[in-house]
Order: structure tokens, then C-alpha cells, then sequence
């Protein structure tokens, strides 16, 4: 049985009579599926944390308050469950476009280069990986066969002339080691394929030379040591975000953010 304070508090949170309940934050929403982000997290990152970074996304992406909820959510989740930071580290985006059949606009997760690089780290078996994009006055040389090279010597100073496509290297801690070259064509063939590229929110608007090695990186993923499950979970890479399933949602529901209880911290 409910204590006489417990009741008591009860009613004040109760809408009086005749009034309409105040629809629920997107912060709400955070907070409601803040232990399941809690769960999935690696022990390196804090559930606190990334609940500030994405409502600073949020509040920096106007986009994104309009985008259906649900798939919001599914992209914070996908964030959580890789142990990756959104926001202005370049670790992983989320992306708001809008989906014509639908009618509606949705967020796609897109993982950065230096969130590769982080997952492909965390396999335990390579000892570096490293990307770099090659320009047309650099010295470059590349060569598959019996006896792969690449050798690359970037042009001191500004005049580096066009970019002509970019390179992965992974050295693995058993002696081995893999690369990958791939033309700036191959790169936006790649890049066309994402349904948001063509978006000013993109990185690709925003950064394309970090987008064109992470794509590399991408691209020699299936080669690299890495766990299967994480491989499953990189799939989600560019895609929308899988519907989380959050109660009280409803499809005319609106959502606010109430700017000064939002607290903004800058990625160390």
C-alpha cells in the first residue's frame, strides 16, 4: 500500500483535471532507455556522458528534433552498443534525412575514421592501423602481386594538387599485415550509395577526406581480426538505425527540448 507521502507525490505529478499531460522530451525518452544503454556500453565509456553528447548533437543537428523518434533512439543505441561518441570527435554521426516513402524523416548512423579505427583497435590483435589520403603531386607508388608495395611521400606545403583517393595499412601483432588503396572514383561510388551524402549535415559535406579513409578502413574491415559480432554490429554502418521499441509513443506525438535543462559538455 502507497504511503501518505508517496501519494502526496503522486498528485503533483498527476495533470489536474481537464489539463492535457505534457508530452515527453526527447531527453525523457533518453533517460527512459538510460539503463539498456547502460547494459550494452563497454567499460570504457559512461552512460552519463554519452547522454550529454547526443542531446548536444541534438541541439547543434535542428533536423534531428524532427526525426521520428524511434529511429533517434535506435542510432543513440547503436552508438552505446559499439562504445562509440557522437558529436564533434569524429567517432560516429547521426545523420537526420528524410525518407520520401515514409513521408517522414529518419537517422542514419554513420561511423567515423577515428571510430574505426577505435573498434579495429579493440580486436586485441593489431598492433597499429593508420589511414592517409594520397594527392596528385605526392610521390606514390602502389603494387598488388606476388610481392605487394606501397610507398607513399606526401609533398611538403600546401600544393599538393588534387586528391586522388586514399590508403589503409593494419599491422598486426603476430608480424602480418594488410593494406588497401582505393581510387577517389571508388570512393564516391561508395559514397553515392549512402542515403544521406548529399546532405549539408553529412561528413561528407563536412569532412570529406576523414569519410574518404574511413571508407578504406570500411573497405578492408573483412580482412582484419576482428570479432564477429562486431563485424554484425558494423553492419549497421550508414543505415538507418534499427526502431527501438519505447512505450508511450505515439505517431502525432511532439516532441520539445527544453534548452536550459540540456547540458552541453565538449568532447575531450
Amino acid at each position: 500500500m502507497a504511503t501518505t507521502n508517496e501519494l502526496k507525490e503522486q498528485m503533483k505529478q498527476a495533470p489536474a483535471p481537464g489539463q492535457v499531460p505534457k508530452p515527453k522530451t526527447i531527453e525523457d525518452y533518453l533517460k527512459q532507455m538510460a539503463p539498456a544503454m547502460a547494459q550494452a556500453l563497454p567499460k570504457h565509456m559512461d552512460v552519463d556522458r554519452l547522454m550529454r553528447l547526443a542531446m548536444t548533437t541534438i541541439r547543434t543537428t535542428p533536423q534531428l528534433k524532427e526525426a521520428d523518434v524511434s529511429s533517434l533512439l535506435g542510432a543513440v543505441m547503436q552508438a552505446a552498443q559499439l562504445g562509440l561518441e557522437p558529436g564533434l570527435m569524429g567517432h560516429c554521426y547521426l545523420l537526420p534525412f528524410k525518407n520520401n516513402k515514409k513521408g517522414i524523416t529518419e537517422v542514419q548512423f554513420i561511423i567515423g575514421y577515428k571510430g574505426m579505427i577505435d573498434l579495429a583497435r579493440r580486436s586485441g590483435h593489431i598492433q597499429s592501423i593508420y589511414a592517409h589520403a594520397v594527392y596528385e603531386n605526392d610521390e606514390f607508388e602502389y603494387e598488388l602481386g606476388l610481392e605487394p608495395k606501397l610507398k607513399h611521400k606526401p609533398t611538403m606545403g600546401t600544393e599538393r594538387g588534387k586528391f586522388i583517393g586514399a590508403y589503409a595499412v593494419a599491422h598486426f601483432k603476430d608480424g602480418g599485415y594488410q593494406f588497401e588503396f582505393m581510387p577517389k572514383e571508388e570512393i564516391e561510388h561508395r559514397k553515392s550509395r549512402s542515403k544521406a551524402a548529399s546532405s549539408s549535415y553529412s561528413p561528407w559535406a563536412t569532412d570529406y577526406e576523414e569519410m574518404a579513409k574511413k571508407t578504406v578502413v570500411r573497405h578492408m574491415w573483412k580482412y582484419l581480426p576482428i570479432s564477429v559480432e562486431m563485424q554484425q554490429q558494423v553492419a549497421y554502418d550508414e543505415g538507418t538505425a534499427p526502431k527501438r521499441e519505447i512505450k508511450d509513443i505515439t505517431p502525432d506525438q511532439e516532441f520539445f527540448i527544453d534548452a536550459p535543462e540540456i547540458e552541453e559538455t565538449q568532447a575531450e
